[in-house]
């Protein structure tokens, strides 16, 4: 260990800190899997005393910290390639309290959603945010980029349930935001600043987390359409006259490499576009609806084909066709756009973005889906057999930069909920003009004065 490491190591003499060349690599990358980890070590503190002591002795030692959850993000927000050290939080994981007169749960950032999901409904309850990666993120990672996820169109994001926080700022003291109070007039909303903030402006130590009443019974249906002009009408259709929870789309391309990888077909014949969605069914009667919608799409010819659930495991059947796709694709290194725009942009965007991608990669095969009903569309760009890293990597930047101006001319975003981490700074202003950017900058220096958390990420190091 180096002497700063050894600094360190008599501070805190019960901090957890690794050094060995498979512990680096495993905890100094995220998914992206495009830079190679180099971090100085890993700390895995267990307390918020321990968090604090190491804020302070980066700030005296100059040395970068990279905040770590599940590392499951897509934009590099948690690599650590230039020797910083990486502050892992996954041993402190555990539920600290509920509050049945608040409906809130009190956890450590370090949780698994999948951890809170089971912990909230034990109170008969449920955290309604919710993904494929559930088993794998952690809460305080869905909190440092306001993860969203398939029931958006129900619940809204991250943000919308969080209650109260504890972070360690920059300096290293600790901020008790909101209290998880439900009303609070009293000035800036810290907490709702450092939501989606990718561990820049401090470290979540503590969240507190609102739960809601759990839905009620739910039919899961899995639609094949003739077109993209289809999906957008049948979830207009779908949203005017059912209670919808989700409303996720996704290609035949798509569909391919999830029955690759071992799903199995729901529908009988081949279709350029899916809809897996999911809608409130307590009673015969809202059954009957559905059907009666699902016929009306039929009739006017935006639906050619469909199915119903008919079980629990059925319904877990349909929804691994979506919620399968980034685990199938993974072995093809795939470059990854995640944008949104408003509901009412989509139809636009929608087309101009397609023409972008068909012109721009004629011979790379490109696999799309996304959360229709919240504008949001993940689109993954597969790299070929023979194609170098570095010239994809460039092809991909240069279409990128083509699509982030699309982007800014329908009045999206370039990153709707993996944050902008390395991967997407480069376009941070296609979304954010240059005064905002100069003021994420000036508050990013109150709270990290001397820039030692998560430097590089959002925007380059002054």
């Amino acid at each position: 260990m180096s002497t700063t490491l050894d600094d360190l190591a008599r501070r805190l003499p019960g901090l957890r800190l690794l050094s060995e060349p498979g512990d680096l690599e495993h905890y100094g990358r995220d998914w992206t899997r495009r830079w190679t980890p180099a971090p100085l070590a890993v700390a895995l503190p267990a307390t918020v005393e321990e968090v604090q002591g190491i804020v302070r002795w980066a700030n005296e030692h100059g040395v970068a910290l990279v905040p770590s959850g599940g590392r499951t993000g897509l934009s590099g927000g948690a690599v650590a390639a230039n020797g910083e050290l990486v502050l892992s939080l996954e041993r402190m994981n555990h539920v600290l309290g509920f509050d049945a007169a608040d409906r809130t749960l009190t956890v450590q950032p370090g949780m698994p959603l999948e951890a809170v999901h089971m912990a909230a409904r034990e109170h008969g309850l449920i955290y309604p945010v919710d993904f494929a990666a559930r088993g794998s993120c952690s809460i305080g990672g869905n909190i440092a980029t306001n993860a969203g996820g398939i029931r958006v169109i129900r619940y809204g994001n991250t943000r919308e349930w969080i209650a109260g926080l504890k972070v360690v700022a920059g300096n290293g003291e600790l901020l008790d935001l909101n209290r998880a109070l439900v009303k609070n007039s009293s000035g800036y909303d810290f907490r709702q600043l450092l939501i989606g903030s990718e561990g820049t402006l401090g470290i979540v130590v503590e969240a507190t987390l609102r739960l809601t009443d759990p839905p009620p019974p739910a039919q899961t249906m899995l639609l094949a359409l003739p077109d993209m002009d289809a999906v957008l009408a049948v979830f207009g259709l779908f949203r005017a006259k059912l209670s919808l929870q989700a409303f996720e789309f996704f290609t035949d391309v798509a569909l391919k490499h999830v029955l690759a990888h071992g799903a199995q077909r729901a529908l009988d014949g081949e279709h350029p576009y899916y809809v897996v969605t999911e809608f409130d069914a307590p009673d015969e009667a809202a059954q009957d609806a559905a059907l009666a919608v699902l016929g009306e799409g039929m009739e006017q010819g935006w639906i050619v084909d469909g199915t119903i659930a008919q079980s629990e495991a059925q319904a877990a059947a349909l929804w691994r066709l979506r919620e399968g796709i980034t685990e199938s694709l993974a072995p093809y290194k795939p470059y990854k756009n995640d944008v949104s725009v408003r509901i009412g942009a989509v139809p636009a965007f929608l087309h101009a973005m397609q023409a972008l991608l068909a012109r721009e990669y004629p011979h790379i095969e490109v696999v799309w889906f996304g959360h229709i009903g919240d504008g949001n569309l993940h689109i993954n760009v597969l790299k070929p057999a023979g194609m170098a890293d570095a010239d994809f990597i460039a092809q991909c930047e240069h279409v990128t930069k083509l699509l982030a101006a699309t982007l800014k001319e329908h009045g999206g975003s370039i990153s709707a909920e993996h944050g902008i981490g390395l991967v997407k700074r480069p376009y941070l202003d296609s979304t954010r003009s240059a005064a905002e950017i100069a003021l994420m900058r000036g508050v990013r220096k109150v709270f990290d004065p001397n820039g030692v958390l998560n430097p590089g990420k959002l925007f380059e190091v002054e």
